[in-house]
């Protein structure tokens, strides 16, 4: 066998082990690659509806999306507080893309109740509860975007906001960190889970994170509105639609 050969066959000897291994690590890294979950868009909201119709600010269907991707596990199961079947009687026992959409739906009606589905809407309050000043913007009172969220909330819940970079911007300037839907609702999810998961909390709660889940307030009243047209897996029957305005 001359030398030309010897050396072709070594390498190839060689290079065998290599592919294996390189194919090994390629479907190990596909059989461990988390497959994306099954979504369902979610039904409009009233406002959605009538801000269609006039021509105002909508909610996006991609919003759905990174609602229901951000969605742990925990809220998906039956860790999920009891009363969440004042909005979604079925919640329990339905398949989990439709409790997805659900709570797509859910930070839909949030959203419509805290900024009228406004992405850039920045708030200032002037009552006594809401006076707090914010560790992290030094500001007492603001909060920003679709669910009316705080700079402090990057420092108790992890949200992905940036103070330093977007006190530099125009305040309504839609590349500020804490206005971008992605970023806003994402916030909101880890806080809801918060409240529900971690604190063992109900869903409607006196000194819950948002005005507007708490029972008695205006406020309250407003967001029950919004939760009428919830998905149909959710409804006890075709023709019955769920109450939350109780």
């Amino acid at each position: 066998m001359n030398r030309v050969l010897r050396v072709a066959l070594a390498l190839v000897g060689l290079a065998a082990p290599m592919l294996v291994a390189g194919c090994g690590k390629h479907e190990a890294a596909q059989a461990t690659a988390a497959p994306a979950p099954a979504m369902k868009p979610a039904p409009p909201t009233p406002i959605d509806t009538k801000k269609a119709e006039v021509g105002g600010p909508t909610w996006d269907p991609e919003w759905d999306k990174i609602v229901e991707l951000a969605l742990p596990p925990a809220l998906l199961s039956g860790q999920v507080p009891h009363d969440v079947r004042r909005f979604c009687p079925r919640f329990y026992t339905m398949a989990e893309d439709d409790k997805r959409a659900f709570w797509a739906y859910f930070f839909q009606a949030l959203a419509g109740a805290e900024a009228g589905l406004e992405p850039t809407v920045q708030a200032k309050h002037t009552q006594p509860e809401m006076e707090v000043k914010d560790e992290v913007s030094g500001r007492a009172g603001h909060t920003s975007g679709l669910l009316q969220l705080t700079y402090e909330d990057q420092k108790r819940y992890g949200c992905d906001f940036d103070w330093d970079a977007d006190k530099k911007l125009p305040v309504k300037d839609p590349s500020r960190t804490i206005l971008q839907p992605k970023n806003n609702l994402e916030c909101g999810v880890k806080i809801l889970d918060h409240q529900l998961i971690e604190k063992h909390k109900p869903l409607l709660w006196p000194s819950g994170y948002w005005s507007t889940l708490r029972p008695g307030t205006m406020s309250y009243r407003v967001f029950a509105k919004q939760m009428t047209n919830v998905p149909a897996a959710c409804r006890v029957g075709p023709e019955k639609s769920v109450q939350g305005t109780r």
